[in-house]
């Protein structure tokens, strides 16, 4: 009895180690330990023992039993963690993966579009495309730019200062990137500089203390006025067409000498006056003049051998022209609604 105990026990351990599927595994167990097992066909003989062979007995099929469920723990173990690695190699994914045709394709922006194609324009005309920072110095920003700091400019209300570090400001226009340009590269040159801006302006259909513009110089011997009036005809006609006129109206700007005001025929009514134009037939929409000897200087190049002349567009208020945008604030709202339009 003792011997066919041992068997027993040692026949399970033999066959359990061959069998990695967990129904297999479940019904050698039944084969062994269940109801009609071997086991308990072995522990039925025990009646006809001795009391004292009995005892002996019974605690040795107590030891088989618990040495084959311990077994048979183990086996199911190794079985559920082979079967969840095979799992995993059937079904594994790469999670960094993007998704692929179950998530619908994005696109630019609006104003990374116009963007986008102004950059195209200017680079086509031999224009450089520059970035500066956008957490600028209070020198680039203003000073190196003609603006005394007591130019309004400076005021509180209009820039957004950095706590806790003086004379460091968020930018308010991309001005400051031509003077890094003329101090990088030297002349002569002609250069664009987009990017976003800010200003500490309360929020309305027109105003956002987030906004973008596109700023264009060009430094060279000889420049004049003729040469600005003509890159700027061919951005109006590139935006708008090539029946659109331009009109240069007298205006001060700190960073050149003479300013212009730039208009150019409005799109929508072609200067017969709309809701759009106000009625006047045009829509302003850059500023621009010839570079200040002052800002030249700060920019390393001499204003008596070179000149030349600067503009700027904002950007923001060119999408919002080109797509009929009546409220700015929808630009950078990131509203899915609005953006899916374009």
């Amino acid at each position: 009895m003792k011997k066919r105990l041992e068997q027993l026990k040692q026949d399970f351990i033999d066959l359990v180690g061959k069998v990695t599927d967990r129904d297999a595994l479940e019904a050698l167990k039944s084969e062994f330990l269940g109801r009609h097992g071997k086991l308990s066909a072995a522990m039925k003989e025990m009646a006809g023992l001795v009391e004292s062979e009995r005892k002996v007995i019974g605690e040795l099929a107590n030891d088989v039993k618990k040495t084959i469920e311990e077994a048979y723990g183990e086996a199911v173990g190794k079985a559920s963690k082979a079967s969840r690695a095979s799992m995993a190699q059937s079904e594994w994914i790469d999670v960094t993966q993007p998704a692929l045709g179950s998530m619908p394709r994005g696109h630019l922006h609006p104003v990374t579009q116009v963007r986008e194609d102004l950059e195209n324009l200017f680079t086509s005309m031999g224009f450089a495309v520059l970035d500066g920072p956008e957490l600028e110095s209070d020198y680039y920003n203003f000073t190196a730019l003609n603006i005394p700091p007591t130019h309004p400019a400076r005021d509180i209300q209009d820039t957004f200062y950095v706590a806790g570090h003086p004379g460091t400001v968020m930018r308010t226009h991309t001005s400051p990137v031509q003077i890094r340009g003329m101090r990088e590269f030297g002349v002569p040159l002609r250069m664009i500089a987009p990017g976003r801006c800010f200003r500490n302006e309360a929020t309305d259909v027109r105003h956002e203390h987030t906004f973008h513009q596109i700023e264009g110089v060009v430094v060279d011997r000889g420049i004049s006025f003729a040469h600005m009036k003509g890159v700027l005809e061919a951005v109006a006609h590139s935006l708008y067409g090539k029946d659109t006129k331009i009109r240069l109206r007298p205006k001060f700007y700190p960073f050149v000498e003479p300013g212009v005001n730039g208009e150019v025929t409005c799109y929508l009514c072609t200067g017969k006056g709309c809701r759009l134009c106000k009625k006047s037939g045009w829509l302003e929409i850059f500023g621009a003049g010839m570079v200040h000897p002052n800002v030249l200087k700060e920019g390393g190049v001499d204003p008596d051998v070179y000149s030349g002349f600067a503009f700027g567009f904002g950007l923001t208020r060119l999408v919002m022209l080109k797509y009929g945008i009546d409220d700015i604030r929808h630009l950078e709202s990131g509203d899915l609604r609005f953006l899916k339009q374009f």
